[in-house]
């Protein structure tokens, strides 16, 4: 996961300089972030610890001076180590041993904002995110993986910030905090989850 975590954040850096260029030279009402994501799960006792092992990608067109339309990709690990206990499962076996379970989440989709005081150095925005999220629910323990993988719709209002210390020179800084919610649901073991719910928060560039 953390290797993961490197090879994306270099490709990101990498994607960014590209289209940074591209972006100020052939796409003028253009606007792309890059976040690192903090994300907090709420009702969920299966993954439920906060996690900082997420990133955020976006990109939109300024259909006018305030909205914007565009499409979003994030992901997410949130994780939760159990201690040794037996486990009595549906076949009527039953199983000892201690887990470290692991939520991970893929939504992607549209993203629409409006933004106000586009032309100063901070520029605060609600925006709201529709799209599918993947999700792969695993148990690790001795050496197995269990897991299922499940499909759901996606939904995530934000708020947030854009700032450009030259707002003549589109690049600067983005925070935002947001709440999710997914329609995934599965079962693993003796475990259940019905409906991922999310509060978090992002930090990165914008240009």
């Amino acid at each position: 996961m953390k290797k993961l975590y490197l090879r994306l954040l270099a490709s990101a850096i990498v994607a960014m300089t590209a289209i940074t260029s591209a972006s100020a030279q052939l796409l003028p009402n253009a606007y792309f972030n890059i976040d690192w994501q903090l994300g907090m799960p709420v009702s969920n006792d299966f993954a439920d610890k906060t996690s900082g092992w997420g990133m955020n990608f976006e990109g939109g067109y300024f259909l006018t001076d305030a909205i914007t339309i565009g499409g979003f990709l994030n992901f997410q690990t949130n994780f939760k180590n159990l201690p040794r206990q037996t486990l009595d499962l549906k076949d009527g076996s039953a199983l000892t041993t201690s887990q470290k379970h692991a939520l991970f989440q893929l939504p992607f989709g549209v993203a629409g904002r409006y933004n106000w005081l586009t032309e100063s150095v901070f520029q605060p925005y609600v925006g709201m995110k529709l799209g599918a999220s993947y999700a792969q629910i695993s148990s690790y323990y001795y050496v197995y993986k269990q897991y299922v993988n499940t499909w759901g719709f996606y939904l995530q209002p934000e708020v947030g910030v854009s700032i450009f210390p030259r707002p003549d020179m589109r690049f600067g800084f983005h925070a935002a905090f947001y709440y999710s919610y997914s329609t995934n649901s599965g079962s693993l073991l003796t475990y259940h989850l019905d409906g991922i719910n999310n509060f978090g928060f992002r930090v990165g560039i914008s240009f």
